[in-house]
């Protein structure tokens, strides 16, 4: 080669097996429809019951009534979230914090221990597209008849059994819409409203919003929503170590794979225990072959398991050429009986420990609520003024917030400064159950101790009902 070519760079282009290459290369992978083959086995056993339990609660629970009121609703035109016999109001969403913090951290320390479990059995994509399939496989067949129908030309036939599947998702779709505002405005008026369709324009919206995207996901995106979409997927690699549990391929003994007879001892043929059978690819509702190794896309259902088990049995092989096991374990490092003891690895201690003390402080914390809240606030419009007798007078509103779920009456006093008093038309106030009550109360001192500039003062606001539960409320006096 000349020296003027030297410099000159070469491109190489690959093109697959049967392709122009005049016709260049998508940026993008062509999507393929997956077709998963039902299957039966242990884990699908576990994987129906967690649907079936997963949509139970959500669909039964706001039905469920507590003092005269649903047990779980988020009411948030009143500001108010109701959890059984606990009320949450906007000074407490400290909660929702430490619930998000408790998520995050559980979730993380789960997937350094076992992996995508989570995704594999209770993930609300998994068991909506779970349903979805049964649905398909109810009306349309099996997976060789699904796959047949649709490279069938379009007919009566189809388009009868198509609008059939499709009407089935669309009405599970709005009864998970209609369930999910039913959490929001009490779903018994939804239901008292349903035959008028009287609903309000945001009741309408999130009721269409999430039966749509619950169709979208559940029924057309499916494992696309895995792969690609879900953040989980993307970022679980880094918790991922050598002894996380996974669903994993043993290839020291699948391999060599190839079809032989049954009852065929496959060392004397030179083969592994796989007789490439490909069920294991034709159950994964993500579509991925588990004997590639560890990829992104495999959600830990173990379809894989149950139909390799299957298969084993019928061979007369042991059990356990695909199963849940981690990469240590699988290379020999120590016997897969050791697994608990490989859980004390650093972030699962460091995980677990966070997850506990915020979960600690935060049982403590409610633990130690007390049954009511008060806010002050000074009437600004005029901040001091002088009575006929010479004292000065400021004058304030209290919002007492009555959290629990009995009626309440409250004494009021103020402290802070030298002879100060409370004026007040209600010396009692009583407060509804989860209500709020305010009272306007005016607070008199003395000039020769209020002069001029703030000073502190305190509310005291007593339960008469329970004398131990006492709250003090700081706030200023302005004297002159």
């Amino acid at each position: 080669m000349s020296d003027s070519l030297k410099d000159i760079p070469i491109r190489v282009v690959h093109t697959p097996p049967g392709k122009d290459p005049d016709q260049g290369s998508s940026l993008y992978e062509v999507h393929k429809k997956v077709y998963p083959r039902a299957v039966k086995g242990v884990f699908n056993n576990w994987r129906v019951l967690f649907v079936l339990g997963t949509q139970l609660v959500y669909l039964a629970l706001p039905w469920l009534n507590w003092n005269g009121r649903q047990a779980v609703l988020f009411d948030l035109a009143n500001r108010k979230f109701f959890l059984f016999g606990l009320t949450i109001w906007p000074q407490d969403f400290i909660y929702l914090a430490a619930l998000l913090i408790c998520s995050a951290f559980g979730l993380f320390a789960w997937t350094t221990v076992a992996g995508r479990l989570w995704c594999g059995y209770s993930c609300p994509q998994t068991v909506y597209t779970e349903i979805m399939l049964w649905i398909e496989n109810w009306v349309e067949g099996d997976r060789n008849k699904r796959m047949k129908l649709d490279k069938s030309p379009m007919s009566a036939r189809k388009l009868r059994i198509k609008s059939t599947k499709h009407a089935l998702m669309i009405a599970f779709s709005l009864v998970t819409g209609f369930t999910f505002v039913g959490y929001f405005t009490p779903i018994r008026d939804l239901v008292a409203a349903l035959p008028r369709l009287d609903y309000g324009p945001w009741e309408s919206f999130w009721i269409l919003f999430y039966a749509g995207f619950t169709y979208l996901f559940a029924g057309f995106l499916r494992e696309q929503m895995c792969i690609y979409m879900c953040p989980y997927a993307q970022f679980q690699s880094v918790m991922f170590d050598a002894d996380t549990l996974i669903v994993s391929y043993d290839e020291a003994r699948g391999e060599p794979r190839g079809s032989r007879k049954k009852g065929v001892n496959p060392r004397d043929e030179g083969l592994g225990d796989c007789i490439d059978c490909t069920l294991c690819v034709q159950v994964c509702p993500t579509g991925i072959d588990i004997r590639n190794g560890l990829q992104i896309a495999c959600i830990g259902c173990a379809a894989c398991i149950d139909a390799c088990d299957d298969v084993m049995d019928k061979m007369g092989y042991p059990r356990g050429l695909i199963r849940y096991t981690t990469e240590n374990a699988l290379k020999g490092a120590y016997p897969e009986s050791e697994f608990v003891s490989r859980l004390k690895r650093p972030r699962v201690v460091l995980y677990t420990l966070v997850l506990l003390v915020v979960v600690g402080a935060s049982l403590g914390s409610l633990l130690m609520r007390k049954p009511f809240k008060v806010d002050v606030l000074r009437d600004r419009a005029s901040l001091v003024r002088e009575t006929d007798d010479g004292w000065l007078e400021n004058s304030y509103s209290l919002k007492i917030i009555n959290t629990s779920e009995q009626s309440q009456r409250f004494r009021l006093s103020v402290k802070g400064l030298p002879d100060v008093k409370l004026s007040t038309d209600t010396p009692v106030v009583t407060a509804a159950a989860a209500a709020t009550e305010t009272v306007g109360v005016r607070v008199q001192a003395d000039p020769q101790y209020a002069t001029k500039g703030s000073h502190e003062i305190h509310f005291v606001i007593e339960s008469l009902d329970d004398p131990s539960k006492v709250v003090e409320e700081k706030s200023s006096f302005i004297g002159e």
